[in-house]
């Protein structure tokens, strides 16, 4: 399976222009890992690009992903795929059995937090965007409240990264695509 194969099904499925950004968010930082840790670029990116894609149908624990699984056999996606999507939810019961499925697990909530603390700096940008940022944000737990800081931790010490360390790669994957993500901001072009 190839990105634009991915994407045709992404396009299929979802409409939201914020979920969309956050799976192209996720495909970054998978990107980034796999080629950290020599592994394949494009399987790792279409497993990020694909974990949510039938959140729109199926938009409770009670069905995502493990709904969209049939979905993607139908269309003839990899099995390492879908097992990669169906082990990124705790509740699905699917273990996490490779680092591409630890990374897709460590990157999935991290990347909501790291946007959410690049859209309330007064850049509103990822270019000037740093680890100690979100560290400050991550102390405020009324800050995004939503974002699951254990699920992180769990993540990052499950895929064997530093958590600080860890926010700063993720950071670094979103950058070369922060116009994608709506997060350019208004820095002066270099």
């Amino acid at each position: 399976m190839n990105r634009q194969e991915a994407l045709a099904i992404v396009h299929e499925f979802i409409k939201n222009e914020n979920l969309f950004r956050h799976m192209l968010a996720v495909e970054a930082a998978l990107r980034f890992y796999a080629k950290k840790f020599g592994e394949d670029e494009e399987l790792w990116g279409n497993v990020g690009l694909l974990h949510d894609f039938d959140w729109e149908i199926h938009p409770d624990l009670e069905r995502h992903p493990q709904a969209g699984a049939p979905i993607l056999r139908e269309r003839n996606v990899p099995e390492e795929i879908i097992h990669g999507v169906l082990s990124h939810a705790d509740h699905t019961g699917v273990a996490r059995g490779n680092r591409m499925e630890q990374a897709l697990f460590a990157c999935d909530e991290l990347t909501g937090l790291i946007t959410a603390v690049a859209l309330v700096r007064p850049s509103r940008s990822l270019a000037d965007l740093t680890a100690s940022s979100v560290k400050k944000k991550w102390k405020d737990r009324a800050f995004a409240a939503g974002a699951n800081r254990e699920e992180m931790e769990r993540g990052a010490k499950e895929l064997g990264v530093d958590l600080w360390e860890h926010v700063a790669n993720v950071i670094q994957a979103m950058q070369p695509i922060a116009a994608d993500l709506g997060l350019q901001g208004n820095l002066p072009a270099a």
